[in-house]
């Protein structure tokens, strides 16, 4: 009887370990589901999106995310470029006009990249003619400079806007879509309007993100070139200080 009662409790314990074998399994295995779904790659769900959001329009407003993100880092490119040292640059201009002369000054500033030593150059190319020349080649070098550097902004301006007019346009014909739907079916069911509304959400919302994401390129180029022309305009006037120690020792 006693070995009987063993065997029973041992076949219960082996029962136990079982399940709760199969129990872990099943957990590893809704475990392993859970971290699939959560690891779907950004760009499956962005691509999900951008169909349920209807290809028509989403792919305008995609557009004008990479036309306006092709511009803005053109940009942001050409402006880190166009960023010098500018006292750097003052003290060799100093040093090449008191050891050689204006010609060495001018070599200095040929071969130093920047609107800052094309705007020194512009003025020392003219030092003979007087002060006055120079200030005023200086001042309007200093403009044609400061077009350059504000080329293309326009355009990144144009898509900023752009981008969500086009979502807003969407939100709209997913409107009219889902009216559209009532007025065939005769009744107001929410499974009827549920796909016009979310077709105008997420237009929208694309918009919106496209025109964030730009206006943060936009304000960088911005400040980016009002820090250059501040360095442009106080060493233009070092320079012509420069240049007028440098005519009172002749």
């Amino acid at each position: 009887m006693a070995a009987n009662v063993v065997v029973a409790q041992e076949e219960e314990t082996t029962t136990e370990t079982a399940t709760e074998q199969v129990d872990l399994t099943a957990d590893s295995e809704e475990e392993a589901a859970a971290a699939a779904e959560e690891g779907k790659s950004l760009h499956s769900q962005l691509k999900q999106k951008f169909i349920e959001g209807g290809p028509t329009f989403m792919s305008f407003v995609l557009i004008a995310l990479i036309l306006g993100l092709a511009f803005a880092i053109e940009r942001v490119l050409y402006l880190n470029l166009a960023t010098s040292n500018t006292k750097k640059l003052l003290a060799k201009v100093e040093e090449a006009l008191e050891n050689g002369g204006v010609e060495a000054a001018k070599d200095v500033c040929r071969t130093t990249r920047g609107p800052v030593a094309s705007i020194f150059y512009q003025g020392l190319d003219r030092v003979d003619h007087g002060i006055d020349v120079v200030e005023k080649s200086i001042i309007s070098y200093g403009g044609v400079q400061a077009g350059l550097l504000e080329k293309g902004l326009s355009w990144i301006a144009l898509f900023i806007a752009l981008a969500p007019m086009l979502g807003f346009m969407g939100t709209v014909l997913g409107m009219i879509d889902a009216f559209d739907a009532i007025e065939i079916a005769g009744d107001i069911s929410p499974s009827l309007v549920a796909g016009g509304i979310k077709v105008a959400l997420i237009t929208t919302v694309t918009g919106l993100v496209v025109a964030i994401i730009l206006q943060i390129f936009y304000n960088y180029c911005v400040a980016k070139i009002d820090s250059i022309i501040n360095n442009m305009e106080d060493a233009s006037i070092s320079l012509i200080d420069l240049l007028v120690k440098h005519n009172m020792k002749k």
